[in-house]
Order: structure tokens, then C-alpha cells, then sequence
């Protein structure tokens, strides 16, 4: 058969993705699933929740690197559960369980694919934090590695599991609201800030070259190990990989499923004060789908600089969205020829084209119990968010990073022709460069990256004749952390 767009990205056919387990057993008719939580500090402990509430699922083991996290941890499980559960330090400790059926992970980003990979290697099925990846190529060796050892691997992109969500994208992709003209994401998140000191140091309680694993050991460049790992390119992606993959997620959703675009472009930076950060605070891509272009935008500055004046005034001044409920900052709108479509965190309504409301989509879903669900009858085609998926929206976002750190500094003129090339980039740039000088950053003056404009091919996963841009495709790394190429 030969490789097409289609055949390359599924990898493998959806009819062959229901597979017995070797013995035939279908693991709940005989007894509880059982689970290890790796990533325990933030997200996390959601995942021991969830778990732990499903019936027919067993939580016995918690993994963390820092062993205060850890001990916390697993206090916290005992006092609740009123039993105890096992601790590890490491994940190769978790994997050498012959009893332990699924891995979930909140682990820091460039953590995922490897504990992903190592899961389906030992025969374990996964629940992956988004994104599920660091870079583009891990993605796809994580990809490869579930479908070869036939495990079950979701992604957590947790809309995809949102009864109303599904129906709204659903009623968007029957032609309900005419023909997409584009769609267009917006995380619009407080980020203020994470100072400016130089160098930092990790807790006596976390084993530090544990933690940095397949990335670079390095000496800590900001002051505090947790969270702010995001603002660095070798553990994080920036909010476009961490807030924004929901909603790039859904957006892509939204346009039928689409691998990645063939050209793509990012204008952004990290801008209004001078700290530690790397990834852009300010950032705003464009994707050249077939059917629809699709733009997704950052904010991490509120609406004005006198937002600024304390971390209070910031959370409550930031841009919102006419449409969008829940502060009305993180969503994703569908602009169609009959009309659009607003789908924030936990609902979904359509508009006619005079801003009448048409229909209403509303339903909670529980992403953990989809999991479950496929686990328990080693069907991956039950999943709602499949690897497949959950790749190509984390590879989407890791574009955009890859674009700005390849970009060059700009101003004015020339960023408002790079965004020129189509009306609603250049509309939605205005609208950035205004907020930007509402927060006092004037791109007359101030430069930001004018990123490079990338050609993408969807079924090779290369960028044409870009030595720079593929290299940033993937990344060095030390054993004995290393990321397997797999075919």
C-alpha cells in the first residue's frame, strides 16, 4: 500500500487497534486494574483522585523524585484511602512490577514520551499528560511504541471527553454553521514574572539528574525547580504546549482531525518585564490548514499595565473574549459562513451570523473513566483522545516554539507585513500589538521574533530543506534517559 498523509499519521488501521490480551483476559471481569501515578507534586494528584473514585481500578504505587513530594504523597493517600500504597524514586522501579497494569504521568514535559515509551515496552498501558511529547520526533517514536506493543495510550487533552464539546465540534464539522472560514484558540493567562536571579538550586529532597532525565544537566537557571520549568525550552514549550494544547487541540478537532499544516508561522516574545523565562509571553501562530486556517494566540500580560500594580490586579485584568464563560480568556471560537461556534473549558454555543443564539452544548465527561474503559477491553478505538491525536496537537504546538526560537528580531512595519500574508493574521496581530501597548511595549520599538516561516511535510514529519528547524525537531539526549528510535 503506498504511505499517504492518512496511512502515515494513523501509523496503523483503526480496525486494528482491538486486540485480546495474550491470555484472552479481559483484565476487569477478573480483577481490579492496578495503577502507579509517576508525577506526583501537581497534576498528579488528580490522577490519584480520579483513578482511585473509578470501580474496578486500584491505585498501588506513587513515584516521585523528590522524596519529601513523595512522602507527603503517599501520607496523604493512606489518611484517605485507609490503606497504604507503595513509593518508588525512580520510573524504571515502577516498570519492573509484573502486577501494575497502567502508568499515568504528570511528570515535567520532557519527561512524557520516555515514561510513555518505557510503559508500552514493559507491556503497561498509559495515561499521558499533554503534551505528550518534548519535540516532534518523540512524539512519533511514542506513537510507534504503542501501536507496536498493542498498549493503550490517552493522551490528556480532557475536551476531547466533554459530552457538550463533542457535540458542538460535531455539529460544526455536519456543515451546520455553513463552511469554516477559520478558526481561532486564545489562552489569555496571568503569567507574571518569575524574576530575574540567575541561578537557582534544587531541593535537597529531589534527586536533581533524576529530574532532568532525557534533558541536559544543567546548572538551574531560575530560582525555583517546580512549575517554572514550563518558561525553559529544555523541560517546557512554553504556554502554547501547556495551557494552549487543550484548545490547539480542539481547534484541530474542530477542522476534521487534520495532521499538521504545511506551512506554518509564529510572531511572538517574552516582553513587558526582564526575568528568567525563555518561551514567549506573547505569542501568536498561524496555520495553513487545506480546509481553514487556524490561529492560536497567548497573552500572558493582563489588558493594561495598571493591571500590573499587584499579582491580584493581574488575575482579574486579563483580556476576555465576548462569548466565552468562565472569565471568558481560554477558548476556541469557529468563525463558519453561517454563523460561529464559542467552545470554552465547559460548554459550547452557536451563533447565527446577527450573534443570535442557535444552540447550546453542555455535559461533563470524565476522561479518566474513557481510559479505563478501553483498558478493561484492550479496545484503543474506545479512546477519545487516542496517542495519535494527542501527538499531532502537541507536535502542532511544538511547531509554533520551533518557528520563534528560529525567527529574528522585528518591529512595526515589518511584523505587520509578516502578518499580511492573510486578513485574519494581520487582524488578530493588530489586536496583539495593541494589547502590547496597553501594557507599555511598543513594537515600534521593542522587537519581537518574527519567526520563521516553516514548510512542513505532514507524512515525513521534516521540514523542507531546513537543516536548523529539523534539528530542533528532536534533541540530544543522555543515557541512560534516552528516547528510542523506533520503526
Amino acid at each position: 500500500m503506498p504511505v499517504t498523509r492518512r496511512t502515515f499519521v494513523g501509523g496503523i488501521s483503526a480496525a486494528a487497534l482491538s486486540w485480546p490480551e495474550p491470555t484472552s483476559r479481559i483484565l476487569g471481569a477478573n480483577r481490579d486494574i492496578r495503577v502507579a501515578v509517576i508525577g506526583l507534586r501537581g497534576q498528579g494528584r488528580t490522577h490519584i483522585a480520579q483513578f482511585a473514585a473509578l470501580p474496578n481500578v486500584r491505585v498501588v504505587a506513587l513515584c516521585d523524585v523528590d522524596s519529601a513530594v513523595l512522602a507527603e504523597q503517599r501520607a496523604a493517600f493512606e489518611k484517605r484511602y485507609g490503606r497504604a500504597v507503595d513509593g518508588y524514586a525512580e520510573p524504571r522501579a515502577v516498570f519492573d512490577r509484573k502486577d501494575i497494569d497502567v502508568v499515568s504521568t504528570a511528570t515535567p514535559n520532557h519527561w512524557h514520551a520516555l515514561i510513555g515509551i518505557w510503559a508500552c515496552q514493559a507491556g503497561k498501558d498509559s495515561y499521558i499528560e499533554k503534551p505528550i511529547s518534548h519535540n516532534v520526533w518523540e512524539g512519533r517514536q511514542l506513537l510507534r511504541a504503542a501501536r507496536r506493543e498493542r498498549r493503550i495510550v490517552q493522551g490528556g487533552t480532557q475536551s476531547r471527553s466533554q459530552p457538550g464539546i463533542r457535540e458542538a465540534v460535531q455539529f460544526v464539522r455536519d456543515g451546520k454553521l455553513g463552511a469554516i472560514r477559520y478558526v481561532h484558540g486564545v489562552c489569555y493567562k496571568p503569567r507574571l514574572s518569575i524574576g530575574k536571579v540567575g541561578f537557582g538550586k534544587a531541593p535537597e529532597t529531589v534527586d536533581y539528574s533524576q529530574w532532568c532525565g532525557p534533558a541536559p544537566y544543567e546548572v538551574l537557571r531560575r530560582k525555583e525547580l517546580h512549575y517554572d520549568w514550563h518558561w525553559h525550552w529544555a523541560t517546557g514549550n512554553g504556554d502554547l504546549g501547556n495551557q494552549g494544547i487543550h484548545q490547539v487541540d480542539v481547534a484541530r478537532w474542530i477542522l476534521g482531525d487534520e495532521g499538521l499544516p504545511q506551512q506554518m508561522i509564529s510572531i511572538g516574545g517574552r516582553v513587558g518585564y526582564d526575568d528568567d523565562g525563555e518561551t514567549p509571553n506573547t505569542q501568536l501562530i498561524f496555520c495553513d490548514y487545506p480546509i481553514a486556517p487556524l490561529l492560536f494566540e497567548v497573552r500572558g500580560l493582563p489588558s493594561g499595565k495598571e493591571h500590573q500594580a499587584s499579582e491580584a490586579a493581574w488575575r482579574k485584568g486579563m483580556d476576555v473574549v465576548p462569548g466565552l464563560e468562565r472569565g471568558g480568556s481560554i477558548g476556541v471560537i469557529a468563525y463558519c459562513e453561517q454563523g460561529r461556534m464559542v467552545i470554552d473549558t465547559g460548554a459550547a454555543r452557536a451563533y447565527d451570523p446577527d450573534g443570535k443564539l442557535i444552540a447550546e452544548f453542555k455535559g461533563d465527561g470524565n476522561h479518566y473513566a474513557n481510559f479505563i474503559a478501553a483498558v478493561d477491553v484492550r479496545d484503543a478505538t474506545l479512546l477519545h483522545a487516542d496517542v495519535l491525536e494527542t501527538h499531532l496537537s502537541s507536535a502542532l504546538c511544538h511547531l509554533g516554539g520551533i518557528s520563534h526560537q528560529l525567527g529574528h528580531a522585528a518591529r512595526g512595519d515589518e511584523l505587520d507585513k509578516l502578518a499580511s500574508r492573510h486578513p485574519e493574521f494581520a487582524r488578530a496581530f493588530a489586536g496583539m500589538r495593541a494589547h502590547l501597548l496597553r501594557n507599555g511595549v511598543d513594537v515600534a520599538n521593542t522587537p519581537l521574533s518574527a519567526g520563521r516561516l516553516l514548510n512542513f511535510d505532514p507524512v515525513s514529519e521534516q521540514l523542507h530543506g531546513d537543516h536548523a528547524a529539523n534539528a530542533l525537531l528532536t534533541r540530544p539526549y543522555r543515557e541512560p534517559f534516552v528516547v528510542p528510535a523506533l520503526t
